[in-house]
């Protein structure tokens, strides 16, 4: 039985209308430090509070909560990710992790490589788009995404192939120095294959 973690961070979030859809109410939600402003539009309660609190007061609550010291190796959120681990937690989705702060977003996305090193899944969400790490194991991309992405935030990732789309590849290579797999659609009516034989990419479907 999977347990599933969301992981809530402080970058700005306007679609909670979209983002509850993804949320389950038997959700474990950690909301990292600023990550608090967006309990109440989210509608969810949090089950644990990590944070420095150097972006959020700390809250008065009987909620269980870690307080960190300020300098330290791991952000916030990318501590909240090993403690739930240490929970045994086996599926994420985080929140609030892509924002003005293209340094924090970065880090943030390297949660996604980190848990896919540990073979366990992992989805991010922000006002436009979904994105997780894809690699040998084909993905399904549906028809409701109006565009899909393949972005190489990872060394070098071959034999990339795309079905069903508007612009398909086969046993391609996308480079970090050269990504042109952006805005790519799906053939309607149908739902579009990604494989990649060798390394990894970071897929984004676009709503």
């Amino acid at each position: 039985m999977n347990k599933r973690c969301v992981i809530v961070s402080a970058a700005d979030i306007t679609n909670y209308k979209k983002i509850r859809t993804f949320l389950h109410k038997d959700d474990f939600f950690i909301f990292c430090d600023g990550g608090l402003k967006h309990q109440e539009k989210l509608e969810i309660t949090p089950n644990l509070i990590i944070g420095d609190f150097d972006s959020a007061k700390k809250p008065e609550t009987n909620t269980e909560t870690i307080q960190l010291p300020c300098e330290k190796d791991d952000t916030d959120t990318f501590f909240a990710v090993k403690e739930a681990l240490r929970r045994n937690f086996n599926d994420f989705i985080f929140i609030g992790t892509i924002g003005n702060r293209f340094d924090h977003s970065l880090c943030n996305l390297s949660c996604l490589l980190y848990l896919d090193e540990l073979h366990i899944p992992a989805t991010m969400l922000d006002d436009y788009s979904q994105m997780k790490i894809i690699g040998k194991t084909p993905v399904s991309v549906d028809g409701d995404s109006a565009y899909f992405s393949l972005m190489n935030i990872y060394g070098d990732a071959k034999g990339v192939t795309i079905k069903n789309a508007k612009y398909p590849l086969e046993n391609a290579e996308i480079k970090a120095s050269y990504m042109y797999g952006i805005s790519n659609q799906v053939i309607p009516g149908m739902k579009a294959e990604v494989c990649v034989k060798e390394g990894k990419l970071l897929l984004v479907k676009v709503w």
